[in-house]
């Protein structure tokens, strides 16, 4: 198990993109949480699984949910976080 942040920018507020995000994680068996951030063009996501469900979180971040405009996606390696489930911020 490992935990990685997933910064993604564009236009990925107001898109559903922290639901779509929640719905990719839960069907991945990832757990973290998912944020807006105050720029109003990022998404901050902390996800906990195993590296090759992380990876299909990360591919998947590349793109988003349909109306998603994904411009960047920043991946860094965090501390093991344990998390019940994963949440919406």
């Amino acid at each position: 198990m490992l935990t990685k942040r997933i910064l993604v920018t564009g236009k990925v507020q107001g898109v559903f993109f922290r639901q779509s995000t929640l719905q990719k994680a839960r069907e991945l068996g990832i757990s973290g949480q998912v944020e807006n951030l105050p720029d109003g063009d990022s998404v901050s996501i902390i996800a906990t699984g195993t590296e090759t469900r992380i990876a299909e979180l990360i591919s998947w971040c590349q793109q988003g949910p349909p109306r998603a405009i994904v411009k960047h996606v920043e991946i860094s390696d965090q501390p093991l976080q344990e998390f019940k489930n994963f949440s919406i911020l």
